[in-house]
């Protein structure tokens, strides 16, 4: 029996356990869409343009742990998710972005073919840990396979496939069995971990430090914390050790109280952390004098840290293995232990009392999305980076979600893929200025029913532009203050329910009607009604990098 490759392709991405894929139909993809729909195995999920069809295929791979999958069309639709394909990268997402191609005969010859672009294998290489094209029809779905264990191989990240569109509706013989990824992780140098458990033994007042790359070694960490370790996580590794653990920083990881933690620390292991500059002030925060490093990607040995010992290899393996040479419980000194606990609540308490009539309204987000186990997604707003980041504890590593690379606009999109991930109703942070990037995608998330609530913060510009200006540049308020739509009649008009909030008190009985509100709606937050934040935030601690949009 023969089948066009588009169908071969379809039914292998559904053999490999895909259940939904993003994007936006065109001439050139449209016999792998036409074969999604016929088939039924997959739900594909029209975005409104590809940028939001690639940050919702990176949060449903997040949220699902698995692959992410969008689907785009050649040229300038390649391009519009080439910036969300950014952030994909930056967190390390297994997003397969399935792209096309014009027909072979005048690929790469620049004869100015409708929607070719010579250089486009270029552009995907540049935003992507992989890039590969199909030639032959007869290797499409090997090449697929290929595309997709690649993105989900350690150190995971967005693959790009090029499928020309007259390879997808080539006819061959149907494969003769389901397609299959067979992933392979090594295990991790035995004399590494001896000589980590050494280290270690000796050590009185030992740190871990957890990022995105230890998400999948929860236990293990855990297990390590409670024989007498203390433990910290990057924003991208919270909830790896619960967030409510009595020896976890959690993300109060740049506080006076954490630094003081880190110099009375003997050793600190980090795992699965780049130490990225906006959580260390671009590595001048002073660290145990005893570094161990565990890392999937052998390049990043000692990158923005020098380390006393670096072990490759995947996260999970090597923290069992060092698990499996250590005793019950590690000779470690109780006060610093104790230490922990006071040093958070120290932390959270500032940080709440900076917030001012906002502590309200974090408390509520804190309490519902850590207690219904609600993927928690953030926009790049000053809500999150005061107390989104931090503040709202997650159930699970793997149910927080943000735009790591600091990109604003992001948000309405991941809430979507999150949503649809069948983790329970997202909760979505999201920011007047960055929500207008992406306006469109609203439409998507009623006609797709996602189970998502907004949280919209709105003072009506870049907020945290303003508050730079104020404190460095005399108060000059220039490209900061926004024409700012109605939020409340782009709602209506594509059947999105809202509900305006001017009083921060009635902030809890908003967010629990939303969230027992079928499918998605969106709460607004009046901060000019409100008001301001009893401390203004100016952007990252003075030294550290990062976007403060």
């Amino acid at each position: 029996m023969e089948l066009p490759v588009g169908d071969l392709l379809a039914s292998a991405l559904a053999d490999i356990g895909v259940t939904h894929a993003f994007g936006v139909i065109s001439i050139h993809n449209m016999p792998l869409l036409d074969a999604i729909a016929r088939q039924g195995r997959i739900r594909f999920v029209p975005a409104r343009g590809e940028a939001g069809a690639m940050n919702m295929a990176d949060a449903h791979a997040r949220v699902t742990r698995g692959l992410g999958v969008c689907i785009t069309s050649t040229g300038t639709a390649a391009g519009n998710a080439a910036g969300s394909q950014v952030e994909a990268l930056t967190a390390g997402s297994s997003v397969l972005h399935i792209t096309t191609q014009i027909d072979r005969p005048f690929m790469d010859r620049d004869r100015a073919a409708i929607h070719d672009v010579p250089r486009q294998p270029d552009m995907l290489k540049a935003v992507s840990k992989a890039y590969l094209r199909v030639w032959e029809a007869e290797a499409a779905v090997d090449t697929l396979l290929a595309a997709a264990r690649a993105a989900l191989t350690a150190p995971s990240g967005p693959v790009s496939l090029e499928i020309p569109v007259d390879v997808q509706r080539m006819k061959l013989r149907l494969r003769a069995a389901p397609a299959r990824l067979g992933l392979a992780v090594p295990a991790p140098d035995a004399a590494l971990l001896d000589a980590l458990a050494g280290m270690l033994l000796r050590a009185e007042r030992p740190m871990l430090w957890l990022g995105g790359g230890a998400r999948g070694a929860a236990a293990a960490a855990t297990a390590l914390v409670e024989r007498g370790m203390a433990a910290v996580t990057s924003t991208n590794g919270r909830a790896v050790v619960a967030e409510g653990h009595p020896r976890s920083l959690g993300a109060f990881n740049m506080t006076a109280e954490a630094q003081a933690l880190y110099q009375h620390a003997d050793f600190m292991l980090v795992v699965g952390s780049r130490l990225r500059g906006n959580e260390t002030r671009n590595n001048a925060m002073r660290l145990p004098a005893v570094l161990a490093q565990v890392d999937a990607e052998p390049s990043q040995a000692g990158r923005n840290y020098p380390v006393d010992l670096f072990i490759p290899g995947d996260a999970r393996l090597v923290l069992e293995g060092l698990l499996a040479r250590l005793p019950q419980e590690l000779p470690t000194d109780a006060g610093f232990l104790g230490a922990v606990a006071e040093a958070r609540s120290r932390g959270e308490a500032a940080l709440r009392q900076a917030l001012g009539p906002y502590a309200m309204v974090a408390d509520a987000l804190n309490q519902r999305v850590q207690a219904g186990r609600h993927p928690w997604v953030r926009d790049v707003t000053i809500a999150n980076s005061t107390f989104g980041n931090r503040y709202v504890r997650l159930a699970a590593p793997h149910l927080g979600v943000h735009a790591l690379g600091g990109g604003i606009g992001q948000g309405i999109a991941m809430g979507i893929g999150a949503a649809l991930a069948g983790a329970g109703k997202a909760v979505t942070l999201l920011g007047d200025g960055g929500a207008q990037l992406m306006l469109g995608e609203l439409a998507t998330a009623v006609e797709a029913a996602a189970p998502v609530v907004f949280v919209l913060m709105n003072d009506r510009g870049y907020g945290v532009i303003r508050n730079i200006q104020d404190a460095q540049y005399g108060g000059r308020h220039v490209y900061a203050n926004l024409l700012t739509p109605d939020f409340g009649l782009i709602c209506q008009a594509v059947g999105l329910p809202h509900q305006r909030i001017a009083r921060a008190t009635d902030f809890v009985a908003a967010l629990d009607g939303a969230l027992a509100t079928k499918g998605p709606c969106m709460i607004e937050v009046d901060m000019i009604a409100i008001g301001p934040f009893a401390e203004s935030f100016a952007g990252p601690p003075a030294g550290a990098a990062g976007s403060v949009r």
